[in-house]
This record gives structure tokens, C-alpha cells and sequence, in this order.
């Protein structure tokens, strides 16, 4: 067994890995976003609760804004699942997961909790993961397996 390798990826990893692993999540991501947003849209009632989310966040035009936001995450998911304008489609979610966080899931957390406990069940809203994982996706690219990296290979040469 190669000890020094099997120590370099437990204290470093493998950037030969890491584009499987930022496959797996763009993928994964990007599909959940997808269905979510297609049920919102295409599925009877599916825009309710994101209506009454909205209503009781009084943001304008809440009808309007329901099903725009389950369109954002319809497309931009399935933008990002693909690897297609994946950096503008993550932002894009990105920011219904911060206006999602800010209008809803901090209103879940429990009243009265230190800052400390109040940061740690804030850090575990999934909103709060997805923000990160976004943040991640921008920065780190599509990677080799993403219509973006054919597109710009075909742009760039």
C-alpha cells in the first residue's frame, strides 16, 4: 500500500476526484430544485403554500412571485442539473434560498435560544446548505462534465 498517497488524501483529497464529487452534487441539487419546481407549477395546488408563504411574508404580488419562484426553480434547476448557464442559474437559486431563509425558515427557529444555539439550528436549515452548496457551485465551476465545459471549449479554442 502506498501510505504517503493514502495520507495525502486524508489530509489534502484528490482534485482528480473533485469533479465527481461536484458532478454528484450539481446533479443532485439541480434535479431536486427541478422537481421541486415542477410540482409548484405543474401539479393542482402546487404553488399554495409557497402563495401563503408569501402572504404572510407580505411580499407584493404574491400570486405573481409564487409562480415565478417555482419557475426559477424549475428552469435554473434544471439549468444547473445539466451544467448549462450553471453559474447564473446558481445564483439565481441562490437568491430564492436566501429570500426563502429570510422570509420563512428563520421564523421556524425556536424563541429564546443563546446566539450560539440560535446559530447552530440556523446553520441547519437545509435553505442554509443550499445557500453554501451554491456559493460552492459558482466558484467551482460545472466542471468537465457539464454543457458548459463543451461550450466553452468549443468558445475558447
Amino acid at each position: 500500500m502506498d501510505w504517503k498517497r493514502l495520507v495525502e488524501f486524508a489530509l489534502l483529497g484528490s482534485s482528480d476526484l473533485e469533479q465527481y464529487a461536484i458532478l454528484l452534487v450539481r446533479v443532485s441539487i439541480g434535479l431536486f430544485f427541478a422537481i421541486s419546481g415542477g410540482n409548484k407549477l405543474f401539479v393542482a395546488g402546487g404553488t399554495k403554500p409557497v402563495y401563503e408563504t408569501l402572504v404572510q411574508a407580505k411580499v407584493p404580488f404574491p400570486r405573481q412571485t409564487a409562480y415565478f419562484v417555482a419557475g426559477v426553480e424549475f428552469v435554473c434547476g434544471f439549468l444547473v442539473a445539466v451544467g448549462f448557464l450553471s453559474s447564473p442559474a446558481c445564483a439565481a437559486l441562490l437568491i430564492d434560498m436566501i429570500v426563502a431563509t429570510v422570509t420563512e425558515a428563520i421564523a421556524t427557529l425556536p424563541k429564546g435560544l443563546s446566539h450560539l444555539s440560535w446559530l447552530d439550528d440556523l446553520l441547519y436549515l437545509p435553505e442554509v446548505l443550499y445557500v453554501l452548496f451554491f456559493i460552492w457551485l459558482i466558484c467551482s465551476g460545472p466542471r468537465k462534465f457539464s454543457v458548459d465545459s463543451w461550450l466553452a471549449g468549443q468558445l475558447l479554442n
